[in-house]
């Protein structure tokens, strides 16, 4: 029988529901059963890929290529599997595939209701994920936080399927404890309020973690387990620590993946997460620190840098370096910067390396293409990223194969020379306004040219990489591109498609760009070839 765990929130969001949850799989993963991760966002979005990601984060792309939240990145990370669409669910896309099936009469004339008709939609979204997967265990969690109107629906969903199921279903509640400066005492206040808040909908807490600057004592586990109805040694301490990585070693330490198993009724088995506590290990152990300079447009939110919008990447740079036995220390460097002052290149002398990621718009563009000129004439290793990748063949095109006014379609379409075009079928969704969903995205094949560095770097002839794009390398300049020195390591099986640009080792250490985002393929035990390639060369 198939078991399932709903992770909510309480108090306030952003303290790590989505890590808690992964990190939760992780345990249970590594005591042998079979295990899937369901993200649930309270959106009317459809999918997230319309998402502003200053406000939302980064944009997770799946295989089959489903635009999702980041934390279906980190499920993918700590779950090492590769997750379909059905396991990300928007109220939209709920909604949208009520109105569908009401349209179509599958409700055979009935009226149709939020309640019970929207939950039960939710329910059997959950069902098919779980029998997709052949999971054991399957674990949703719910966007957002306890109280809050625009979760309301999953939660009755939890509660419906509770109802049906009751010894098959648990509640994992992820609550802050805060401690005020002012006070100095950590308080369990809003823990209780949650909890209540909780038992409002028809829900009880089997376990809470407890998230906290500091691990809680046993005084304070013992006022949550009286006020919030649960036994004190489920009250799971969750504090701050250095690495999300550390978290499943955390939990263990109170014993959660046996609690979740008594909860369950599921047979208790021994954990093995001698390899995670090894990269562990290393992660903190590093016997050289690289500085890594990330180049890019959306980091800033007012005062505050929001290193979000491109946490795959930051994290496959951690896989790398700690696999290579290396620390690594990161900058975020926003473009604009040398817009407004071209003399403030010369700070990047000073990294070991440099990453453009993925982006869309014209902000920061010219400071971009500035910066990837500065890293080429001064051999700075660089990676760049999808559009990366598209900047890093504009600076090439303008000033190495002296192509006049090149640029990119994206930002200058009525430019001279578009060296970076629309895909054809994207140009008719842009001349029908069909943007959402619409990009090419997804696992595509790439075909490797030997003798080049991404050859080398992947060991294989033919890979398959995630893409999130509209444009490409316009075919037009492709030959005038290779005969100024531009290599184009991969291409598509048709070679249709420029994939991968270089410059060979004669003029470069490392210079590389991917029309695909491999940092959606790193995970902690596997890092991506190319990202492991990257910081090699930064060693150098």
């Amino acid at each position: 029988m198939a078991k399932y765990i709903f992770i909510v929130g309480g108090v306030m969001s952003g303290i790590g529901k989505g890590v808690a949850t992964a990190s939760i799989g992780s345990i249970l993963k590594n005591k042998g059963f079979g295990v899937t991760a369901i993200k649930i966002d309270p959106y009317i979005n459809v999918d997230a890929g319309t998402m502003n990601p200053t406000e939302h984060g980064e944009v997770f792309v799946l295989d089959d290529g489903y635009e999702t939240d980041q934390d279906m990145g980190n499920y993918e990370r700590f779950l090492d599997e590769t997750l379909p669409s059905i396991n990300y669910m928007t109220t939209g896309r709920v909604y949208q595939e009520v109105i569908r099936r009401e349209r179509n009469l599958e409700y055979k004339g009935k009226n149709v209701e939020v309640v019970p008709d929207v939950p039960l939609e939710v329910i059997r979204r959950i069902k098919e994920a779980t029998t997709k997967a052949k999971a054991d265990v399957t674990l949703i969690e719910v966007g957002g936080t306890i109280g809050e109107y625009q979760n309301i629906i999953f939660l009755e969903a939890a509660r419906m399927l509770k109802h049906e199921c009751p010894t098959d279903v648990a509640v994992v509640m992820l609550s802050y404890v805060p401690i005020p400066q002012n006070i100095g005492e950590m308080k369990t206040k809003p823990t209780q309020y949650a909890s209540r808040e909780l038992n409002s909908v028809g829900l009880q807490a089997d376990v809470i973690l407890a998230r906290a600057s500091t691990s809680l004592d046993a005084k304070r586990k013992e006022k949550i387990a009286t006020f919030c109805n649960i036994s004190p040694e489920r009250v799971i301490s969750a504090p701050d620590v250095e690495s999300i990585y550390d978290v499943p070693l955390n939990f263990e330490k109170d014993g959660l993946g046996d609690i979740l198993c008594d909860v369950l009724n599921l047979k208790h088995r021994s954990t093995d997460l001698l390899s995670w506590q090894g990269f562990v290990d290393k992660t903190k152990n590093g016997n050289k620190k690289l500085h890594i300079a990330v180049l890019g447009k959306y980091f800033m939110s007012g005062d505050y840098v929001l290193s979000d919008v491109y946490i795959s990447v930051i994290e496959a740079l951690k896989h790398a370096s700690a696999h290579q036995d290396l620390g690594v220390k990161l900058s975020y460097l926003d473009s604009e910067v040398y817009e407004i002052n071209p003399a403030k290149l010369q700070e990047l002398k000073q990294y070991d390396g440099v990453l453009v990621p993925g982006g869309f718009g014209s902000r920061g563009v010219e400071g971009i293409i500035s910066a990837i000129q500065f890293v080429r004439e001064n051999k700075i290793p660089y990676l760049g990223l999808c559009y990366g990748m598209q900047l890093m063949v504009v600076e090439y095109a303008r000033n190495v194969a002296k192509i006049p006014d090149a640029h990119t379609a994206e930002i200058k379409p009525d430019a001279q020379n578009t060296v970076i075009d629309y895909m054809p079928e994207q140009k008719e969704n842009m001349a029908r306004q069909s943007f959402g969903g619409t990009m090419r995205l997804g696992g595509y094949a790439c075909k490797l040219n030997a003798n080049t560095i991404a050859r080398d770097a992947y060991g294989k002839d033919e890979v398959r990489e995630r893409h999130r794009h509209r444009y490409e390398v316009n075919p037009e300049y492709i030959v005038k591109l290779k005969e100024a020195g531009l290599v184009f390591s991969g291409v598509s099986p048709d070679e249709r498609l420029m994939e991968i640009a270089e410059l060979s080792k004669k003029e470069h250490p490392f210079m590389l760009g991917t029309q695909f985002h491999p940092e959606f393929l790193s995970h902690p035990l596997a890092p991506h070839p190319l990202f492991l390639a990257f910081i090699r060369a930064c060693t150098t």
